[in-house]
């Protein structure tokens, strides 16, 4: 592979992030008409030999309780343990050719937390990744990423205009994606220690999608600029329904509960919180994630039939939205 065809593109990519990052942050900031995102830019490593990012948060609006906006772009030395974890689905020979090599990683996470607990949080992130050798070849590279929905009261028709602006993204790519993208996201948030309870409806995930080549390399960053662009689509419009709606203490101890169900998701499964606390990233910018207020109620059920049990009910029973 050559390096340098992989420096340009990888200079593509970052570009692509930070415009999406200004993009998103343009928008919540209008959606909201009250707060405004702060940033931090920081370096990781001495002297910033690790790379750096610039983490945005935005707090106490007038919609959101709390959103963050960031990208990374960052790099280090492999370890043994992340050739176990990143590289389980590699060949021996490529583990063995990572072991002593470096890494590179650059994406752009978000997570919305509104206020009003009948707008619904999400997550979405998108990352491009490389595998060096100890002489600098690159071994593989890869993209993943994907958008969920985490609600707190469930409105169906809101649920399926969020899958369906992804399906709509994903289809012009092959029809098999969106219902495998889709599975694979029910899997993937899931609270396994909750009896296999997902921490929201879902939407799409996915990773690991290699790039072989350069003709593969140009589709697959055609593929998740495409989700890069359906994500203001497929949730503002949700959030400009509900932000409004009228709601009480009651509602409000109930989107506190199902956030600590969030919480127990990032904390305990997600691999890019794992990944970052474990190869020394920004630690405000990694749990940038968790949400301002959380509520843990011992062996708390909701009344059987309740609006909140019927969003419970779509946790433990994933469907088919789109």
């Amino acid at each position: 592979m050559k390096v340098e065809a992989t420096k340009a593109f990888r200079q593509e990519w970052i570009e692509y992030v930070y415009g999406l990052q200004d993009t998103i942050c343009s928008a919540l900031e209008a959606e909201d008409g009250k707060a405004k995102f702060r940033e931090d830019n920081w370096q990781r490593g001495e002297n910033g030999k690790g790379g750096g990012g610039h983490s945005r948060v935005m707090e106490e609006g007038a919609v959101f309780e709390k959103a963050g906006v960031n990208v990374s772009v960052v790099y280090g030395a492999i370890t043994e343990k992340m050739v176990k974890v990143l590289f389980a689905e590699l060949p021996d020979s490529e583990k063995n050719s990572a072991a002593g090599g470096t890494w590179f990683a650059c994406g752009i996470s978000l997570v919305l937390h509104p206020f009003n607990p009948f707008v619904p949080t999400t997550h979405a992130n998108w990352r491009y990744f490389e595998a060096h050798d100890a002489n600098g070849t690159v071994i593989r590279r890869w993209f993943g990423g994907g958008a969920d929905l985490t609600p707190y009261y469930l409105f169906e028709e809101d649920v399926v205009h969020f899958h369906g602006s992804f399906k709509k993204a994903i289809d012009p790519f092959g029809a098999h994606l969106y219902p495998l993208y889709k599975k694979q996201c029910d899997a993937y948030f899931t609270n396994a220690h909750r009896n296999n309870e997902m921490r929201g409806v879902g939407g799409v995930f996915y990773d690991h999608l290699y790039l072989s080549d350069e003709e593969e390399a140009s589709r697959l960053l055609a593929f998740q600029k495409a989700n890069g662009a359906a994500f203001l689509e497929a949730y503002l419009p949700i959030v400009r329904l509900r932000k409004n709606t009228s709601f009480d203490a009651a509602n409000k101890k109930w989107q506190e509960i199902r956030r600590g169900r969030y919480v127990e998701f990032n904390l305990i499964h997600d691999r890019g919180t794992l990944f970052g606390l474990k190869t020394n990233g920004r630690t405000e910018s990694i749990l940038m994630s968790l949400p301002p207020t959380v509520r843990f109620v011992y062996n708390y059920e909701p009344e059987p039939g309740s609006l909140e049990d019927q969003l419970l009910q779509a946790c433990k029973h994933p469907r088919e939205w789109a």
